[in-house]
C-alpha cells in the first residue's frame, strides 16, 4: 500500500514494473530505446516552458535591452575588429532541431554589425580541449548562408594547441596561467552566444575556459577541484571560481 500511495505523489515519477514498455533515453549525440530493470523509480523533468513566439525579436530586444551596460549596437564603431565566439557541439546534448539557436543568434548580430559598418568578423568555437567540430556539424549549427560566406578562413574551431593563436595575459591570484585565444583578445569587441543549460555557465567564464590552452584549463578542471568544491554551482563555495 505504502508503494502505491508513493507511486501517485508525483505524477513525472514512474516505477519499472514487469508490464513496462523500454524507455527512450539520451545517448550520447542520440537517443536509444532501453528496457529498465524492474523497480527502477523513473523521474521525469518537468514539462519544457512554452517556447518564444519570436525568437529573432527576443534576442534583438535583449541586445538592445541588456542588464547594466550599454546596448550592443553603441558598441559598434565602423572599421572595428569583432571576434564572435560561441558554445560547441557540447552544448545541448542531444543537439537541438534547426535553425540553432546560435544561428538565429548570429542572423541578429551580424546584421547589427554590417549596419554598424563592421566587416572584420570571425566567428570562434570555443571548443576549448573538447573534440573540434566538423565542417558538417559547423554548417548545421549556423546556418548554410553564414558558413559559406565565414567558412573557414573567418569562421573556425579554437585551437588549444595552437602556440602562435594564444595570448598570455598573466596568472591568476594562485599563479595559475593565463592563455586564452589570439584573435579574441586582440579585438575591438568580443561578444560571446551562450547556450546557458545551469548556473555558473555563461558569461567570462566561457571566454576563460572555451578559448583557453590546456595549462589553463587544468589549473580548474581536474580530480582536485572537483574534490573541493563545496557546490559547483554556487560560485562562493565551488573552487571552479
Amino acid at each position: 500500500m505504502a508503494l502505491q500511495l508513493r507511486r501517485k505523489t508525483h505524477e513525472s515519477i514512474v516505477y519499472i514494473d514487469k508490464d513496462s514498455a523500454p524507455r527512450i533515453m539520451p545517448f550520447g549525440e542520440d537517443f536509444i530505446l532501453e528496457d529498465i530493470p524492474v523497480g527502477t523509480r523513473v523521474i521525469y523533468p518537468n514539462p519544457p516552458i512554452k517556447g518564444l513566439p519570436n525568437r529573432e525579436a527576443a534576442i534583438r530586444y535583449a541586445v538592445n535591452h541588456p542588464i547594466e551596460m550599454e546596448p550592443l549596437y553603441a558598441l559598434l564603431e565602423p572599421g572595428m575588429r569583432v571576434t564572435i565566439a560561441m558554445d560547441d557541439i557540447s552544448l545541448p546534448l542531444p543537439p537541438m532541431a534547426t535553425p540553432d539557436m546560435r544561428q538565429t543568434m548570429l542572423e541578429v548580430v551580424l546584421d547589427m554589425c554590417g549596419a554598424n559598418g563592421v566587416d572584420d568578423i570571425h566567428l570562434i568555437i570555443a571548443n576549448s580541449l573538447h573534440r573540434k567540430m566538423t565542417a558538417w556539424e559547423m554548417k548545421r549549427m549556423v546556418g548554410a548562408d553564414i558558413y559559406n560566406e565565414y567558412y573557414p578562413d573567418r569562421y573556425y574551431n579554437h585551437d588549444a594547441e595552437d602556440d602562435d593563436n594564444l595570448v598570455t595575459l598573466g596568472h591568476t591570484r594562485h599563479n595559475e596561467p593565463l592563455r586564452v585565444n589570439k584573435r579574441a583578445i586582440e579585438s575591438d569587441l568580443l561578444i560571446y552566444l551562450n547556450i546557458n543549460l545551469v548556473p555558473m555557465d555563461g558569461g567570462h567564464k566561457s571566454v576563460a575556459v572555451g578559448l583557453c590552452d590546456y595549462e589553463s584549463l587544468r589549473a580548474h578542471h581536474e580530480p582536485q577541484t572537483i574534490r573541493d568544491s563545496h557546490s559547483y554551482m554556487d560560485p562562493p563555495a565551488s573552487e571552479l571560481n
